[in-house]
């Protein structure tokens, strides 16, 4: 720690976190989660568990004079077994909603997953700061945006002058859920994920439900945004349902309704927006599962395929083709009673001819340019003029 400095230390509360909906205390900090407890304890794999303990769109705001900033964190850096080293997540520091800073960490714990063998290891590692100096002495409003893709423990919080919880700017609140492209997965920073990009456009206030390999229409997902404080709130469903192979046709699209009916219990108005999944050549017309291609793997390469046959959609199962058509159906239908819900065809975000010019490296998930050209779009089609959440439907 810098000792020229008068440091103050604030205790790490929930006044001073956004877009985490609960705030853990463990031995090593405290744990941001985008899950609370009751659905936590409802969750039936480790995949999901690890998904919403990574900081996607959760960020730090406080205000404050402070000309530097120190933040003590324990990362979890995940190693993948036969796959490239992972970069180390990025910390990014926003003042009066300007890029200011960015910072990562290089130790912390390690998790060793092995996907072909379905095990993990976790192996404790040291407690890390990251440094923020240079900032002008005004007072002013700083974020610190938490890596998107990087379980954080928050440990201590120091500055040179006095903090408190940023004031509330008068945004509307934004709950997305998705799947781990809304999660981020290959975005380079958590202000470059596609929702991220897509909140600071349509400036609202982000709460981001992106789960890498969770957004499987699960009835406790479902619960917590009914039961979250938001203004507008949108679904983006397909692709997990598909790489997981999780259901047929018959249980969709009751699963679909039963999601969208509990969600209304708490939000009986509230714009809503069901959007499909991407363009995935591995899974347009071929059903899941998805799985590691072990021709790249044995190059050092991560990449995906679909192991479905397409033969079998006749017997219910689905491909991304397939659910198009049926959230089309279903949200048609449903709109007829429900003038707030609408329906975003995820070709129209990134389709076949954007798949051409920018393909998906791992044929998953996009890269980080896709990504801002996703957010984009959706701000575009869905916070501009004559969209779902333009502010004359707000």
């Amino acid at each position: 720690m810098h000792t020229e400095h008068d440091w103050t230390t604030t205790p790490l509360t929930a006044d001073l976190l956004r877009g985490a909906l609960d705030l853990e205390h463990t031995e090593r900090g405290v744990l941001p989660h985008r899950l609370p407890p009751h659905a936590r304890r409802q969750i039936p794999d480790g995949q999901l568990a690890m998904a919403e303990s990574q900081p996607s769109g959760v960020r730090l705001a406080f205000r404050t004079p402070a000309t530097a900033v120190e933040l003590d964190v324990v990362a979890t850096k995940r190693v993948y077994v036969g796959a490239p080293p992972r970069p180390d997540g990025v910390y990014e520091l926003l003042v009066d909603g300007r890029l200011a800073g960015r910072a990562g960490v290089p130790d912390g714990d390690v998790l060793t997953i092995d996907m072909a063998a379905g095990t993990a290891e976790t192996r404790s590692g040291p407690v890390q700061t990251l440094r923020f100096t240079g900032l002008s002495g005004d007072d002013k409003d700083v974020e610190i945006w938490l890596p998107h893709d990087e379980t954080t423990h928050l440990v201590s919080l120091r500055t040179d002058a006095p903090v408190r919880p940023a004031p509330p700017r008068g945004r509307k609140v934004w709950l997305h859920h998705g799947s781990s492209v809304s999660h981020g997965s290959h975005a380079a920073t958590p202000t470059g994920t596609w929702p991220a990009v897509a909140a600071a456009l349509g400036e609202v206030e982000l709460v981001n439900l992106g789960f890498g390999g969770g957004a499987l229409l699960d009835p406790f997902a479902a619960r917590t945004i009914r039961d979250t404080p938001a203004d507008l709130i949108s679904l983006k469903i397909g692709i997990n349902i598909v790489n997981a192979d999780l259901m047929r046709l018959r249980a969709f699209g009751p699963a679909v309704h039963g999601f969208l009916d509990t969600i209304r219990e708490g939000h009986p108005a509230t714009p809503l927006l069901v959007a499909s999944a991407i363009y995935c050549p591995i899974h347009e017309d071929t059903p899941g599962p998805s799985a590691p291609d072990t021709a790249a793997m044995n190059e050092g390469r991560l990449r995906f395929t679909g192991t479905g046959d397409p033969a079998e959609t006749a017997a219910g199962k689905l491909t991304l083709t397939v659910i198009r058509d049926e959230l089309t159906r279903i949200v048609r239908e449903r709109a007829a009673a429900d003038p707030n819900l609408h329906y975003l065809d995820g070709l129209d975000l990134y389709g076949k001819a954007d798949y051409a010019e920018r393909p998906l490296p791992d044929e998953l998930h996009p890269d980080p340019a896709t990504h801002r050209h996703i957010g984009e779009r959706f701000a575009r089609l869905a916070f501009g003029a004559g969209g779902p959440f333009a502010p004359e439907h707000r």
